[in-house]
C-alpha cells in the first residue's frame, strides 16, 4: 500500500474498518453463523477466483469479480449479514491482480466486496427474504413471487453500494471530482446486478431445496460461461481498437502535415451519424471509417506527400490511388463491415466526377457520402503548417454551396445541425508535425470572424478543388 496516495490509503483503510465491524457479530461466540453453509460458498468463490491466477487459463478468464455476482448475492440471501460478508473475503484476496500496489487492490476489493454483500444482506433481511426463501430441506416452498421483490431490493442495494465505493476510490485515488467520479457508473452496473441477482435467487432456492447445494452449481456454471464469453468479446473489441490505432499511427507518422486528421474525420462522422439517427453499432464502424480512411496513404510515397510544390499529373494518378490501396489494406479485416466501402469510395462525388470508379447519386455507399463530407470539413477547418485554417461556419457554407454536385446534401445538412448542437474544437499543425489546440467555432452564435481567414499556400488537391474543400 506504500505506493497508494496518502488520501487513498486512508480511505482504502477506513473502508477496510467498516468491512470488519459488519462481519464482527458473525465471529462472535453464540451468533449461531451457519458455519457449514459459509465455509462452502466462500470455498466456491475462493475456487471461482483462484484460475485467473493460473499460467494454464492465463488472460482468457475473466479479471472481476464481476462474473461471480451471482454467487455473492446467494450468499446474501442465505446467510446473516456478517456471515454473507465473510464469504467475499477469501476469495477477494486470493484472485488476480493486473496493476500494482497489488497489496492496496486485494485490500480494497475484500473490503468493497465484504461491505456491498453485507449491504445486500441487511436489505434483503429487512423485506422478509429469509422466510421467503423457505426451510432447508423443508419441504417448505419458497413464496413466489414475493421472494422477488427482497431479492432485487437487495440486488439495488447491491449494485448502490458498489457503485458508491467504485466512485469514490476514484475519487480519492485519481483526485477526480467527486460527480465525475461517479458519473455513469450506477446506470452500467444496475441492470446485470438485477441479473446477477435472479441468478442468487435461483441458487438461494435451490441450495434450500432438497437437492442441496450441488444443484445451486447448476445455476453459477452457465452464468459463469455468459461472463468469460462476455469478457473474451471486450479483449477482442480492445484488440480491433489497437489495430486501428496502429494503422492511424502509421498514416500520422507518414504524412505529418494531415496528423490527427483522421481522428477528428472519426469525430464529425459520428455527429453526421447521430443527427441521422443510425443505429449504436453502425455508428461505431463509422467511426472507424471516418479514422481509417486515409490508410491508403500508407501505399503513397512519401514524397509525394510530402511535396511542396504542385503535383505532377503522374504524382496525382499515384495520390488518387490511396482509396484502392486503403480497401486493400483493410479488406481482410472482417470487422470493418461497411467501413471497408467508405474508405474505397470516400472520394466519389455525387455528380459522378469523383474517384476511383466515378459512382454518382445513391450509387455511392451511405457511409462514403458521409466520411467525404466530414473528411472536407475538418480539411478546411484546421490549421496546417502551410496555410491558415477557415472559421466553422465559412466551412459550412462551403459545404451547402458543394451539397448536390459533390457532396449528399442530407449529409451536409445533419453535420450543420450537429455542430449547431455540440459545436466543434479544430487544431493546428506545427511544421514538425505536432498537434496543437485551435479555435473553438460552430453552434450558434459562432462568431464568423473565429479562426483564420482563408489563404492556401499549397496546390489543390487532386480532384481538382481548392485545398480548403478538400484534402489530399
Amino acid at each position: 500500500m506504500r505506493a497508494t496516495g496518502g488520501v487513498a490509503r486512508a480511505y482504502i483503510l477506513a473502508v477496510a474498518l467498516c468491512a470488519a465491524l459488519c462481519v464482527l457479530p458473525a465471529l462472535r461466540p453464540g451468533a449461531g453463523t451457519p458455519w457449514t453453509t459459509l465455509a462452502l460458498l466462500a470455498g466456491l468463490y475462493l475456487l471461482c477466483e483462484l484460475p485467473g491466477r493460473w499460467p494454464f487459463f492465463g488472460s482468457s478468464m475473466p479479471i472481476s469479480s464481476g462474473s461471480f455476482f451471482p454467487l455473492l448475492l446467494a450468499a446474501a440471501f442465505l446467510l446473516p449479514p456478517g456471515a454473507a460478508a465473510l464469504v467475499a473475503i477469501p476469495g477477494s484476496f486470493a484472485g488476480r491482480v493486473e496493476n500494482p500496489p497489488a497489496a492496496a487492490r486485494r485490500v480494497w476489493r475484500a473490503a468493497q466486496l465484504a461491505l456491498t454483500v453485507w449491504a445486500a444482506a441487511q436489505v434483503h433481511a429487512l423485506l422478509g427474504g429469509p422466510a421467503a426463501l423457505g426451510g432447508s430441506g423443508a419441504g417448505r416452498l419458497p413464496e413466489l413471487p414475493y421472494a422477488l421483490l427482497p431479492a432485487c431490493a437487495a440486488a439495488l442495494a447491491f449494485s448502490l453500494v458498489l457503485s458508491a465505493l467504485d466512485g469514490s476510490i476514484l475519487a480519492a485515488a485519481e483526485q477526480l471530482p467527486v460527480r465525475r467520479a461517479w458519473a455513469g457508473l450506477l446506470p452500467r452496473a444496475l441492470g446485470p446486478h438485477l441479473v446477477h441477482g435472479l441468478a442468487g435467487l435461483m441458487m438461494a432456492v435451490l441450495w434450500n431445496s432438497s437437492y442441496g447445494p450441488l444443484a445451486a452449481l447448476f445455476v453459477l456454471l452457465p452464468m459463469y460461461i455468459s461472463c468469460w464469453v462476455f469478457a473474451q468479446y471486450h479483449r477482442e473489441h480492445a484488440a480491433h481498437r489497437a489495430t486501428i490505432r496502429a494503422l492511424v499511427q502509421a498514416v500520422d507518422i507518414k504524412d505529418t502535415y494531415t496528423r490527427g486528421h483522421s481522428e477528428r474525420v472519426g469525430r464529425a462522422s459520428v455527429l453526421i451519424a447521430d443527427e441521422l439517427g443510425m443505429a449504436k453499432d453502425r455508428v461505431e464502424v463509422l467511426r472507424f471509417a471516418g479514422i481509417l480512411h486515409d490508410v491508403g496513404k500508407l501505399g503513397v510515397p512519401t514524397r509525394v506527400l510530402r511535396k511542396d510544390g504542385p503535383l505532377t499529373p503522374e504524382e496525382r494518378r499515384v495520390i488518387e490511388l490511396h482509396p484502392e490501396y486503403g480497401h486493400e489494406i483493410v479488406r481482410g479485416i472482417g470487422f470493418l463491415g461497411e467501413a471497408r466501402a467508405a474508405i474505397l469510395h470516400h472520394h466519389e462525388r455525387l455528380d459522378g466526377s469523383g474517384y476511383p470508379y466515378g459512382l454518382a447519386g445513391r450509387e455511392i455507399p451511405e457511409f462514403a457520402r458521409v466520411v467525404a463530407v466530414a473528411d472536407a470539413f475538418d480539411a478546411m477547418t484546421s490549421t496546417r503548417s502551410y496555410r491558415p485554417g477557415r472559421p466553422v461556419p465559412a466551412a459550412v457554407e462551403e459545404l451547402k454551396r458543394c451539397a448536390g454536385t459533390q457532396f449528399d446534401p442530407q449529409m451536409v445538412r445533419a453535420l450543420a445541425r450537429g455542430l449547431e448542437r455540440h459545436g466543434w474544437v479544430s487544431s493546428a499543425v506545427t511544421e514538425t508535425g505536432a498537434e496543437v489546440p485551435g479555435a473553438r467555432g460552430g453552434g450558434r452564435g459562432a462568431d464568423p470572424g473565429t479562426g483564420a481567414a482563408r489563404g492556401p499556400v499549397r496546390p489543390p488537391s487532386p480532384d481538382g478543388l481548392d485545398i480548403g474543400a478538400s484534402e489530399r
